[in-house]
């Protein structure tokens, strides 16, 4: 489980072709002997699993490996060597609750139609698919790339976020423009409030 809030920047190192399936060479700031071989950590909003680990000298570098179904549903089959990517660790017992509740299974993609840099703010408008964009309100929480961010309007399939010069500088946002897809999670509690309606 995960809150939405990029604690790190990593950058993928090397990307192994493994018949449908790829493994990727992770270089992140995170201290070695901060994360156990198995931990889960969230890249760009995608859940996955230290598979191998070591200590350099300005952080950890380990390995992650994705299924052709994973890559198929992220924009982790776009990863190539140099691609830097949001990261968050899971989420302990009594750590603040900076976002929302994030599982880190991504539901699909979502794609940025228009970037607008204000003086203050950035306007970021993006189109969800259909079957997802139901569970998107206005003003409720979203994650994208990994990232926990409140929805400012919503127009059928489309919604708009407003992000401050912060977000952009200590995420990968602010290198995102028009027409890059997105990892995109729905909202929690929409799933399970859909699912009650559909049982009563």
């Amino acid at each position: 489980m995960f809150t939405g809030i990029v604690t790190a920047i990593g950058t993928v190192e090397a990307v192994e072709e493994m018949g449908a399936d790829k493994r990727f060479t992770i270089a992140s700031p995170y201290e070695a002997a901060g994360i156990d071989l198995g931990a889960s950590i969230a890249h760009d909003g995608c859940c996955l699993t230290v598979t191998t680990l070591e200590q350099t000298a300005t952080g950890a570098r380990y390995t992650i490996d994705a299924s052709s179904e994973t890559l198929g549903l992220t924009s982790l089959g776009a990863w190539a060597e140099g691609t830097t990517i949001n990261l968050e660790r899971s989420l302990k017992l009594g750590d603040e609750m900076g976002g929302h509740l994030v599982t880190g299974h991504v539901d699909g993609l979502a794609t940025i139609t228009r970037r607008e840099d204000g003086e203050h703010t950035t306007l970021f408008e993006l189109e969800a698919p259909a079957l997802l964009s139901r569970y998107i309100a206005k003003k409720g929480s979203v994650c994208l790339q990994g990232t926990s961010l409140t929805v400012n309007t919503v127009d059928g399939d489309r919604f708009t976020l407003m992000l401050i010069p912060h977000t952009l500088a200590v995420t990968t946002w602010g290198d995102r423009k028009a027409g890059d897809a997105v990892n995109l999670e729905i909202d929690l509690m929409a799933r399970y409030a859909e699912r009650l309606m559909a049982g009563s």
